[in-house]
């Protein structure tokens, strides 16, 4: 819990109180997976978003050949779930697995307006979380459009360099859009 405290206190630049503390603590629950579990498959409605507290995590679709398409990765301090299920309570599209043994502090939609509406560091954290998530998202897609594999490659290495040591190079490909030999070339100096 005390990860995500602080968490909230720096995004927002606001100090937490002893009660405020106790509020969050009380509305974010434990959850621990092992590594391959599911946190959501496809399907089903995203009840929780996650806070990774330890561990690795990736958000995923399956198209029809079968072919993984991974829409996040996601490692300590970062949130997990789908989004548009979770706000309009719809099924999703996606799944999301565990990479390694994960403990997640999760809460529900409920919980979080509840929070966001008392607590200004939780209100001011959350708004500054969706104005990233839709940079990130247009910048992804502008990357996809636009840029070449070794771009994307370069910007993920450089803004993200974690996850390349955290996630197999089948998956960092599929994040970047690419082929698996595509990127073991890239990572070969082009040979």
């Amino acid at each position: 819990m005390e990860l995500l405290l602080k968490y909230f206190e720096l995004k927002s630049g606001i100090d937490l109180t002893g009660a405020d503390k106790e509020l969050i603590a009380q509305r974010f629950k434990l959850k621990r997976l092992k590594k391959k579990q599911y946190l959501l498959q496809e399907g089903d409605i995203c009840k929780y978003i996650s806070f990774i507290v330890k561990g690795a995590a990736r958000s995923y679709s399956v198209d029809e050949r079968g072919i993984e398409h991974i829409l996040y990765l996601g490692i300590e301090g970062w949130w997990m779930g789908d989004n548009e299920s979770f706000t309009l309570h719809t099924a999703s599209r996606y799944n999301i697995d565990m990479l390694e043994d994960t403990e997640l502090l999760i809460i529900t939609q409920d919980h979080l307006k509840e929070l966001i509406e008392k607590l200004p560091a939780v209100a001011s954290t959350m708004a500054t979380i969706n104005n990233n998530r839709v940079i990130a998202a247009e910048k992804r897609i502008h990357a996809a459009l636009s840029q070449t594999p070794e771009q994307r490659f370069d910007v993920l290495s450089n803004d993200y360099p974690d996850l390349l040591k955290r996630f197999p190079l089948t998956m960092i490909a599929s994040y970047i859009g690419i082929s698996t030999k595509t990127l073991g070339r890239i990572r070969n100096g082009g040979k």
